[in-house]
């Protein structure tokens, strides 16, 4: 009995596994997409987990997986001041250029 229970204090006390996020390009896509989180002690381990979770009807040629704590996030709710463009900086902007006479495939 002593033993069933120190079995079960020693599964308590271990560390659950990281967070990976799981990003799958489909067939007829050009870019990776985010298809879900998952977890798993290590990237291979990762790897195969989302392979069989994410893709089970040949639906994705490449899949990737990064650790959760690896991804940098913008705030939401900063998003006016974080995404707006910088003021005195329109020369980015094509608004004040010309076209050359000359030139004819701009």
């Amino acid at each position: 009995m002593t033993e069933v229970n120190n079995q079960a204090g020693s599964q308590a006390d271990q560390q659950p596994w990281p967070l990976w996020e799981v990003f799958v390009r489909s067939s007829r896509g050009l870019s990776h997409v985010h298809a879900g989180s998952l977890h798993a002690p290590d990237a291979s381990m990762a790897l195969r987990n989302a392979r069989d979770l994410y893709t089970r009807r040949n639906e994705g040629v490449s899949v990737w997986v990064c650790p959760a704590e690896a991804i940098s996030t913008s705030d939401p709710d900063s998003k006016g001041a974080f995404f707006e463009s910088p003021q005195g900086k329109d020369y980015r902007h094509a608004t004040y250029y010309t076209k050359s006479e000359g030139v004819k495939h701009l």
